[in-house]
């Protein structure tokens, strides 16, 4: 049975979450999925790899600074 939280999730390729992280390419999301350091992801079949909104949006805010000297 389906909730509301998931009736409303939406799911992106990564041509789509490119589309939404300004100078984001499809290289650089597989480089960061292969470092364990970009937005979680689902990988419903070994050849597809999709992204829920929510968790592109968290990973985005998480990245946020008050300053360059701020270590990542």
């Amino acid at each position: 049975m389906a909730t509301a939280t998931n009736e409303l999730t939406e799911y992106l390729t990564a041509e789509q979450v490119c589309e939404i992280v300004p100078g984001m390419t499809k290289g650089n999301l597989a480089q960061l999925r292969f470092k364990g350091t970009g937005p979680k992801f689902l990988a419903p079949t070994p050849r597809r790899i999709v992204y829920r909104r929510a968790d592109i949006i968290a990973w985005l805010e998480g990245s946020e600074r008050t300053s360059t000297a701020e270590v990542a």
